[in-house]
């Protein structure tokens, strides 16, 4: 159908939009390709959508054909014998236009249900897409803490020789070793919660949860982001509303038909015995008699209050239509921000990580002079630490907050 198309084609083009923007998160798509396919929820949705195209087919009938026959125990006497019994066969036609009225109603609501099929894939891709992006999150944070115990290593060993020597404290060394303690128990925490996101993660797509999942080795926030349109208007969301609306015109026309008159035709049929009596032209002729009856809803009050329950109705859906449409817009305004917010900090995170690797190299430096501070080396290496996380939440942000604008101005 020609809506099916149209909507299918938007959909799947607008996510892939944000997505093949950058090459080497094509496996995303993947991912979101093989959840729509596996996913329970999404197959029901499916299955629903196939039901309410059956109901068109279904729309097409007419009432049933009503057949009857009776037998004379008494015998009625005519001129032209005696009426052995009665055969009769009626149908009845709706008004003209009722059926296809009827098929535009299941049609409407096929239409509807395919909206809600359109939607749970779409708020499945964006479950898929903030999951697989906190997955690279954590995994980003935990090669950062591995970086940062390496780092710590290496301080260490400065701090062995500066005790050789008498330029450093065992207490130096213990310090050190305390902060590499901390720092492998962040990576312990990041493992299980690595563990817990990677089940979410392949509970998504519908599959062994103990799969491998290929993430994307570094994101960066782009120098421009993706040009977005601030209209919320096609959003399927509120198509639902206007496809709910159309439903509502549909049942209200085949209200209207169903309180037109009812035509039907039919046809009696009565053998008659031959009369022994007397002999004439007509002796025994059967009769068969065509019948027109019409059937006419004289207490309508039942369609009149229909189209009263359906214009209130109408109105329901306008409303929820536009308070859904300031629920999206608030939250479309929200995502922006948000994405705007973590360019912001990622900008600001790049410029104070370079300069607490200036101050390390300083330190190295004064190190070979011999005026190292152990504790400024703890300072340093903490501040640097808190900048890339910060790094890395600010891009993990961004990607979640372009996800969620797509899911909403598409």
């Amino acid at each position: 159908m020609r809506f099916k198309r149209h909507i299918q084609h938007f959909v799947i083009f607008s996510f892939s939009l944000f997505i093949f923007h950058f090459s080497s998160a094509q496996q995303l798509q993947s991912y979101i390709n093989e959840a729509h396919t596996n996913n329970p929820n999404i197959q029901a949705y499916e299955l629903r959508y196939n039901i309410a195209q059956e109901k068109v087919t279904e729309a097409n009938w007419l009432p049933n054909t009503e057949f009857a026959a009776g037998y004379f125990i008494s015998e009625p006497e005519t001129r032209t014998g005696a009426q052995v019994a009665r055969f009769s066969v009626k149908q009845m036609l709706p008004w003209f236009g009722t059926v296809s009225v009827r098929q535009d109603y299941a049609t409407a609501m096929a239409e509807a249900d395919y909206v809600d099929y359109i939607i749970a894939k779409r708020k499945l891709t964006l479950a898929v897409s903030k999951s697989y992006y906190q997955l690279y999150s954590l995994k980003a944070k935990q090669k950062v803490l591995n970086g940062n115990i390496r780092l710590l290593k290496t301080y260490k060993t400065l701090a062995l020789t500066s005790i050789e020597v008498g330029k450093a404290s065992a207490v130096d060394v213990l310090q050190l070793q305390i902060r590499q303690n901390e720092l492998q128990q962040h990576i312990e925490v990041l493992k299980e919660q690595i563990l817990a996101e990677k089940v979410k993660f392949n509970s998504l797509l519908s599959r062994d949860t103990s799969l491998a999942i290929d993430l994307i080795p570094e994101m960066f926030i782009p120098n421009n982001d993706p040009i977005i349109s601030d209209s919320l208007q096609l959003n399927p969301e509120l198509l639902r509303f206007d496809k709910m609306y159309e439903s509502i015109t549909q049942v209200e026309l085949l209200n209207q038909k169903e309180g037109a008159p009812m035509l039907g035709f039919g046809l009696d049929y009565v053998p008659v015995q031959e009369r022994s009596d007397i002999s004439f032209s007509d002796n025994g002729k059967d009769i068969v008699m065509p019948m027109v009856s019409v059937s006419i809803p004289i207490f309508n009050k039942k369609y009149t209050s229909r189209t009263k329950q359906n214009e209130l109705r109408k109105q329901e859906v306008t409303l929820q239509k536009q308070e859904r449409l300031h629920l999206l817009e608030s939250a479309f305004a929200k995502a922006v921000s948000q994405r705007n917010q973590a360019r912001i900090t990622y900008t600001t995170q790049s410029k104070n990580l370079k300069q607490a690797k200036d101050a390390e190299q300083i330190l190295i430096k004064n190190y070979e002079t011999g005026t190292i501070d152990f504790n400024d080396v703890l300072d340093i290496q903490e501040l640097q630490l808190k900048f890339q996380l910060n790094q890395i939440q600010s891009v993990t942000r961004y990607y979640i907050q372009s996800a969620i604008i797509n899911y909403l101005s598409n």
